[in-house]
């Protein structure tokens, strides 16, 4: 076996690792390999990239629905809760983009920005970057440690930025600033954990599109968000289809079992309990009579309810 000699190793760490270094980043085969799950396409940086249709489709979904589905198939971290919006009736549903703050300190944050200076030809501090990597249908998930005063990962113009770069807004375990601009732009929303009107201060980037930690949820790139009143959930890409797909056919039972209630057709008891086949017929015919909520298989249905644990 022939031994690499250290400082040749050295060399070959920089040229591999290089370009990912240099932003911040972890290096793409890294990023695929923690996302291996997933089967489709991909963005150049590795990030999954989940078809925009079915991120339209996740914006319809019930999250507590799309929860349930994630708690049934062993995702039991996923979910943070306690936040504060900019509107409370404005979802924000994309692909994670990713970013981990830290506590500053000088010379590491000095060197931070010298690198991001020289690589990428960066200015200004380094909240802004992430925002540069930004693309339509993402969301700017950031993990500001909590921080609230000096913690404010945007102001109004970096939410304007985000807005026109991703067309959607943010998820940030920390706190932002200028509420009531942000608060007239429309369609935009941020669940952050407070507001506050000082400059952020004594915070660096230490990772950008990398695993992040929000409260007691974990996040990859690439991830769906599903951020409304209830809290933000975070959907692993290979999951996102199933948990969508499910969470569309449990609104689906819930309205035809609410009208079968109604007449008297079925019991509260018969609609919650596993489905007889006549109750799956009945569903099936109503779902024919309103064509504006989509079709299903008998085939499909069976496979729906055979999973059913909700």
């Amino acid at each position: 076996m022939k031994f690499v000699k250290p400082y040749l190793l050295s060399i070959i760490t920089v040229l591999y690792f290089g370009t990912s270094l240099f932003s911040q980043t972890i290096p793409k085969e890294e990023l695929i390999f923690l996302t291996s799950e997933w089967k489709g396409e991909r963005f150049e940086d590795g990030r999954p990239r989940i078809p925009d249709g079915l991120v339209e489709r996740a914006k319809r979904i019930g999250i507590d629905d799309a929860w349930t589905v994630l708690k049934n198939e062993g995702y039991t971290n996923q979910f943070e809760g306690d936040w504060q919006m900019v509107k409370q009736d404005v979802p924000v549903v994309g692909r994670a983009l990713t970013a981990m703050y830290m506590p500053s300190r000088p010379d590491v944050e000095k060197s931070i920005k010298e690198r991001g200076i020289r690589s990428r030809g960066r200015k200004g501090n380094t909240n802004s970057w992430p925002i540069e990597m930004l693309s339509k249908g993402d969301v700017y998930v950031a993990d500001g440690f909590g921080k609230i005063k000096a913690g404010t990962l945007m102001g109004a113009t970096l939410a304007t930025s985000i807005y026109e770069k991703s067309g959607n807004g943010v998820v940030f375990n920390g706190s932002a600033r200028d509420l009531e601009s942000i608060s007239g732009m429309d369609g935009f929303n941020a669940f952050v954990r407070d507001f506050h009107p000082s400059f952020l201060e004594e915070m660096v980037l230490m990772g950008l599109n990398t695993p992040i930690r929000i409260g007691g949820a974990i996040v990859l790139p690439g991830d769906l968000v599903i951020a409304k009143r209830e809290g933000v959930l975070f959907v692993p890409a290979h999951l996102a289809e199933e948990v969508v797909s499910t969470a569309e056919f449990v609104a689906l039972k819930d309205q035809f079992g609410f009208e079968m209630v109604r007449t008297r057709r079925y019991s509260t008891g018969e609609i919650d309990s596993q489905w007889t086949d006549q109750i799956k017929e009945d569903f099936l015919k109503w779902l024919g009579k309103h064509p504006e909520l989509g079709s299903m298989s008998r085939e499909k249905l069976d496979k729906i309810l055979n999973k059913r644990t909700w």
